[in-house]
């Protein structure tokens, strides 16, 4: 039977679950919008990706890239790209004029001088952290900008870790303090902005298969 054009349209909101609804709620009220990864080596697709899924696991909302655009890895991001709100910028003083111009303290991941450890950093104030690759570093410009650096300490022969793995224990130990501080901090706008741009992609994928099926 074909289907009658004149027919209204199936509620597809109501296939989206109350639990599901719900769990993205919950998720987002325990982010944190203090704390902004800004990843400059976005040409490295696969450590980029695993950035984005340790910012979403540990509750890191807002990352940076330093780039006109990005594709992510889907093996290394499983998906997280979703569940971030990633910005793009052509320059890194573009990310960090508007960072700053939010309050933001700048901090660079790198062995310069003065440094803290991430369990030392100051972090009274929101703060972001530019992350570069493990051979670079960071650019010169963005020593330039930041307040200081913040340096894991190592007790092996190894002189550096993967860029991915040092912004997981940098990222991870700066939004446990920043939550134990100021409690989850996103705000109820980007809540409920983050929310709405869900429901949007989830209908409209739901209407994509329905037509496919139909």
């Amino acid at each position: 039977m074909e289907p009658d054009p004149l027919a209204a349209p199936p509620d597809l909101s109501a296939l989206i679950t109350q639990e599901r609804r719900d769990r993205v709620r919950g998720t987002l009220a325990r982010r944190v919008g203090s704390v902004v990864a800004v990843a400059e080596s976005v040409h490295r697709r696969h450590n980029t990706s695993a950035i984005l899924r340790s910012c979403e696991s540990f509750g890191v909302h807002e990352v940076h890239l330093i780039s006109e655009g990005f594709s992510p890895s889907v093996g290394a991001a499983r998906g997280a790209e979703r569940w971030v709100h990633c910005r793009n910028f052509s320059t890194i003083d573009d990310s960090l004029d508007a960072l700053e111009a939010r309050g933001f303290r700048i901090f660079v991941a790198d062995f310069s001088q003065p440094s803290w450890s991430p369990e030392e950093v100051p972090v009274d104030q929101p703060l972001a952290v530019v992350l570069g690759t493990e051979a670079a570093g960071v650019s010169a410009r963005a020593r330039q900008r930041a307040y200081g650096a913040i340096t894991i300490p190592m007790y092996g022969l190894t002189a550096s870790l993967n860029v991915s793995v040092s912004a997981a224990i940098i990222l991870r130990a700066l939004a446990d303090r920043r939550r134990s501080l100021a409690g989850p901090d996103l705000s109820a706008e980007e809540q409920e902005r983050f929310y709405q741009a869900w429901i949007s992609e989830e209908l409209q994928a739901r209407r994509g298969l329905l037509n496919r099926t139909s």
